[in-house]
């Protein structure tokens, strides 16, 4: 059984990385879950999950340099797959060989998470979107923020990916969440799965290096990012099924 979630956003500053190793820790409890920092241009995986230090990253996987088990960790219950930060590292990666490195990784976990790049506009940014069985999409409580997260889903629905649902994320006290999730409920193909307050444990966790429900497991934050996992149900999907879509997923063309 493995399912592929891509967690994507169409804007910076939503908080998508810290959603991802949230959601991905919450569902470790009941699953082998293995976290891919797909943003190759501006990964955040690294500094979130105390691995700044290491020297095998999905950079070296991309550039031909390493095998994928290489830039394997296990951190925080998960397997943990870092992107590093380097230009040169970046220059030098072929975001297309993600579709190995995804397939490779589909024959012994149950769910994959691909924290994906903000904006969609090259085809390394699409490609977790393309490869992705679902769409995470994680928003902030504002028009634009919706904006964007609807590109996301075009992206996703014409490429034949599915809308796990939405997670509304750094929510302030005085925003209208409830009017905002009624209005994307109109547009989102997915179910809203929770509502995250801005919190200062999540900037603290970072601080540390850790993921939020490591640094501060009882946290309103952390607790809802439990309830937005536990709305995902992981379908049941052969793993070999699986890597064989990866390795003949079409890759998009440079928009």
């Amino acid at each position: 059984m493995v399912e592929a979630f891509a967690v994507a956003s169409g804007k910076g500053g939503t908080g998508k990385t810290t959603s991802t190793l949230a959601l991905g820790m919450a569902l470790a409890e009941t699953h082998d879950v293995t976290v891919i920092d797909a943003d190759t241009g501006m990964a955040n995986v690294l500094f979130h999950a105390g691995l700044a230090d290491v020297e095998t990253t999905l950079h070296e996987v991309l550039a031909g340099d390493a095998a994928v088990e290489a830039a394997v960790y296990d951190r925080f219950g998960m397997r943990v797959v870092p992107c590093g930060t380097s230009l040169a590292g970046f220059e030098r990666a072929d975001p297309t060989r993600l579709r190995e490195v995804v397939a490779t990784l589909a024959r012994e976990t149950d769910v994959i998470l691909l924290d994906s790049p903000a904006a969609l506009d090259s085809r390394s940014a699409v490609l977790p979107i393309v490869l992705a069985d679902r769409v995470i999409v994680v928003l902030q409580p504002t028009v634009p923020s919706l904006s964007d997260g609807l590109k996301v889903q075009e992206y996703a629905l014409t490429y034949g990916t599915g809308i796990a649902g939405v997670v509304f994320n750094r929510v302030a006290d005085d925003e209208d969440i409830e009017g905002v999730a009624r209005k994307a409920g109109q547009y989102f193909e997915g179910e809203t799965l929770a509502s995250v307050p801005e919190s200062d444990a999540v900037r603290a966790a970072r601080r540390a290096g850790k993921p939020l429900l490591a640094h501060a497991p009882a946290s309103t934050a952390a607790q809802r990012f439990r309830e937005a996992a536990s709305g995902l149900t992981v379908r049941d999907i052969a793993s070999g099924d699986v890597a064989d879509r990866f390795r003949s997923a079409v890759i998009p063309e440079e928009s």
